[in-house]
């Protein structure tokens, strides 16, 4: 039996989506919550194996409770069932933890494979938001553009050097350095070292070695 735990700021949605479920012979809803606080004290408690997780949610919303809820319990299987996937939220979903992303149009089917899916220990995905992540990725990657020292300082960084070193291998000051790294953080749009190394290298700005140049 598939233990679930439906979260959902509205009523009659986390009811439908708690009939839909508790329809099938091996799933069980265990409890339904309105919001990510009330999602992360009920996973302490009954521990379920998949959380059907919305994202718009107040005050605490489904990106913060997954990371509260795996902080607390690494083991925890989340998937975000949302009415719509801007890539940002689908990436930011994933980067706190979530196994999965779904949308809230989507066929009940495809909803029930995707809670087996989970909890057999996959990572089910929309296969709109698989084009919609390649076709994000593809338009940011083209809109970056760093200039040689940028890249030069994104390249040391990715070999982690701190600033310091950075700026004695550059013959810079290191006040310097933090200016090219707050400039590469806004481009990249990222908020700090190492998401910035990370999206440089899915990017090809570096290479997980040497690193390549740009061009200006």
């Amino acid at each position: 039996m598939i233990r679930v735990i439906v979260v959902d700021d509205h009523p009659v949605v986390s009811a439908g989506i708690a009939r839909l479920l508790s329809a099938e012979g091996d799933i069980e809803v265990v409890a339904t919550a309105l919001d990510g606080e009330r999602a992360a004290a009920l996973d302490q408690t009954l521990r379920p194996d998949v959380l059907m997780m919305d994202l718009s949610m107040s005050p605490v919303d489904g990106v913060e409770a997954t990371r509260r809820i795996l902080a607390a319990r690494p083991d925890a299987v989340v998937l975000i069932l949302a009415a719509t996937a801007a890539p940002q939220n689908v990436l930011s979903a994933i980067d706190a933890g979530a196994v999965g992303f779904l949308l809230k149009d989507s066929e009940p089917t495809a909803i029930l494979a995707a809670v087996r899916a989970a909890a057999r220990g996959e990572s089910p995905l929309d296969p709109r938001l698989a084009r919609t992540l390649v076709e994000d990725r593809h338009s940011r990657r083209a809109g970056v553009k760093l200039t040689d020292r940028e890249v030069e300082v994104l390249r040391l960084t990715s070999l982690g050097l701190l600033n310091k070193q950075i700026a004695r291998e550059l013959g810079i000051g290191e006040k310097t350095v933090k200016a090219h790294l707050g400039r590469i953080y806004e481009r990249l749009g990222v908020t700090n070292r190492a998401d910035a190394v990370a999206w440089a290298r899915d990017a090809d700005l570096v290479s997980a070695g040497a690193g390549a140049r740009s061009t200006t």
